[in-house]
């Protein structure tokens, strides 16, 4: 067991190779600290290529027995894995807040997410089933056989480093591939706490496994012949960068990218149940997810309106520790990150939007080292403006009205981006004209956040996702396995 439920403890991060726990031998590495006190909490080496090379090659070992076992067999380790994750939740759920900053409440669900995921994969045996179809010309039946391929790898971010690896892993390895995890270096304590209980759960050695390291690690294994798919979830810039030099190596490859999300609000809504989900939306997890909606498109009729219980809303957000319970916006995860949400707010106020809540200013007794912002909130927000183009990533909500819901459904679809929208309303018409128009990947309505549930694919489309198979559900499947096209006849003797 590894020290990462120590507060205080500085940690020397591991690999998990072949089913054993190795340190990495590349030349650099990177202090993790606590995003609420910055005191260090473990050291992240870097893995080398010859590290990387050394766990492809040991997956694709395993993948040769682990294929041709029984899918009933594999999803096993599966079921006893879900056990041990909701057994150990609690004390995940703490290292999570003390490595990324956010709050134990949003750190026990995005473990339940993860968890989920567990749950549908253990169902594999269903859903890797194929068609066949009986004279499908004379005297010929034929059906499509599903077939694994070998190792592929997920690379995450910092800001789910609990849930998101789980949108991968169970679902690959129930498929029959072998799988190694690229995990954020900046906050990799969950990932190895998570690989304890994989290897608890009892994985043939070398199906499942992990190496930390920095961009020499990504590339490693986006460059490696062995590796046969790749997914990545993170900014925009660097999913392209994934799946052009992925692609480029003939792999499969899924990146989930960047965001600007919006969210629409009409005359016929409940202006505070909207309001509330509005600031949730936007300021959960200090605003560090893909899918946070932080630009709100309001009904000219009812915006002034709106805009106060938003900043009412907002203004009343406890700032804090992630550990205390009455904490509502936890740390950000670094210093440096702090500095860029803090840059996009100054912006904000140089191109003339105007500033309705300030969360600069914001301190917290005791943890004056702390990367902290308060929820910050700007009216009258233009379509030109860098606030209302560019993914903050942090507890940053801009407010401008609309003519009409038409109007704001244009007004998002010019965007870049196409991750995730909701409208807010009390007319099925404009619902309907939402779902139909809105060119987006992940839809809500009267929902403050449109998260897919696990049995769903996570939608993204245009610079939001690179790719044509997405996380989650029934994509995974045809991510994880091809087709082989079986042609059967028998001519009477």
């Amino acid at each position: 067991m590894s020290d990462v439920d120590t507060r205080g403890r500085t940690h020397v991060v591991r690999n998990y190779v072949g089913g054993e726990w190795t340190t990495p031998d590349g030349d650099e590495h990177l202090i993790s600290k606590n995003p609420a006190t910055d005191e260090p909490i473990a050291r992240v080496p870097f893995s080398s290529p010859t590290d990387v090379d050394a766990a492809v090659r040991r997956g694709a070992e395993a993948f040769e027995s682990w294929s041709s076992r029984p899918v009933e067999e594999r999803i096993q380790p599966l079921f006893r894995l879900k056990t041990l994750l909701e057994t150990h939740q609690d004390d995940l759920a703490e290292t999570l807040v003390e490595d990324h900053g956010k709050t134990l409440a949003e750190a026990r669900g995005e473990l339940r997410r993860g968890i989920e995921n567990v749950e549908v994969a253990c169902g594999i045996p269903s859903m890797s089933q194929s068609g066949t179809l009986l004279n499908a010309a004379p005297g010929i039946d034929e059906s499509a056989v599903r077939k694994p391929l070998g190792v592929f790898t997920a690379i995450t971010p910092f800001n789910f480093p609990g849930m998101i690896p789980l949108w991968f892993l169970p679902y690959a390895v129930a498929t029959g591939n072998a799988f190694v995890l690229k995990p954020s270096e900046q906050d990799p304590l969950v990932p190895e706490r998570l690989f304890e209980l994989i290897d608890e759960a009892g994985f043939p050695d070398g199906v499942v496994q992990l190496v930390n390291g920095g961009p020499e690690t990504v590339n490693a294994l986006l460059d490696h012949d062995g590796v046969e798919g790749v997914s990545f979830v993170g900014s925009t810039p660097i999913a392209k960068h994934v799946y052009e030099r992925a692609a480029a190596s003939g792999k499969r490859v899924q990146a989930q990218g960047g965001a600007k999300n919006h969210i629409v609000v009409t005359e016929t809504a409940d202006l505070s149940f909207a309001a509330e989900k509005t600031v949730s939306s936007a300021c959960a997890c200090a605003g560090e997810r893909c899918l946070a909606n932080d630009v709100a498109l309001v009904e000219a009729s009812v915006y002034d309106a709106f805009v106060d219980r938003v900043v009412e809303t907002a203004a009343e957000q406890t700032v804090g520790d992630g550990l205390d319970p009455e904490t509502d916006v936890g740390a950000l995860i670094s210093a440096d990150h702090e500095a860029a949400v803090r840059e996009y707010i100054r912006t904000g106020i140089e191109e003339g939007a105007e500033l309705l809540l300030d969360g600069r200013d914001v301190s917290v007794d005791g943890y004056e080292n702390g990367n902290f912002l308060g929820p910050t909130v700007f009216g009258g927000v233009t379509a030109e403006m860098e606030i209302a183009r560019e993914e903050v990533f942090g507890p940053v909500l801009g407010l401008a009205p609309v003519a009409d819901v038409e109007a704001a459904i244009d007004r998002l679809n010019e965007s870049r981006f196409g991750n995730a929208a909701s409208l807010f309303t009390g007319r099925g018409a404009d619902a309907r004209r939402f779902r139909h128009d809105a060119a987006i990947g992940n839809l809500g309505v009267n929902v403050g956040t449109a998260a897919p549930m696990p049995f769903f694919h996570f939608g993204g489309w245009k610079e939001s996702f690179f790719g044509d198979l997405h996380a989650q559900g029934e994509d995974m499947i045809d991510f994880y396995t091809d087709k082989a096209i079986y042609i059967e006849r028998w001519p009477d003797q």
